[in-house]
């Protein structure tokens, strides 16, 4: 990491539906990085708690509201990109209120977790898919 660029304070979450699937939300036209997938989350605002960004942007960009005691922290991304040096916690997340309904335009889906290091990932997001890919089982049921 350069000491001489800015740190952006980033918050994303890894929702995980009952089939263990993690919801990956692809950047929209028009913002950096567009085309590639993410894991849902934003920027921290003046003074708020990482978990208090996760809830909100999680209710602005895909209309549901998880709770603060629902957030499992997993782990973060440091990462230096030309510009800035990002920093964001990732937390696991499993039940929340409301439906699915992406606000900006993004399109979403559900992928199990051995498959999520197959996505064009934006480049902070490529440990943790690793992370998740190795941690949580991929939730898919094999039949003989």
């Amino acid at each position: 990491m350069s000491l001489n660029k800015p740190l952006l304070l980033v918050a994303a979450c890894a929702l995980i539906d009952a089939d263990g699937r993690v919801l990956m939300s692809q950047r929209p036209s028009g913002k950096d990085h567009a085309g590639m997938w993410e894991f849902p989350g934003g920027k921290l605002e003046t003074g708020e708690a990482p978990e208090d960004a996760v809830v909100r942007e999680l209710y602005e960009e895909l209309g549901i509201e998880p709770c603060l005691r629902c957030l499992q922290p997993f782990g973060f991304s440091s990462f230096a990109y030309d510009d800035f040096n990002l920093l964001m916690p990732l937390y696991l997340c499993r039940q929340w209120d409301g439906f699915l309904r992406p606000t900006e335009g993004q399109k979403v889906k559900w992928v199990f977790p051995d498959r999520l290091t197959e996505l064009n990932l934006v480049p902070a997001d490529v440990e943790l898919a690793r992370e998740l890919r190795d941690r949580l089982p991929s939730g898919r049921r094999f039949t003989d």
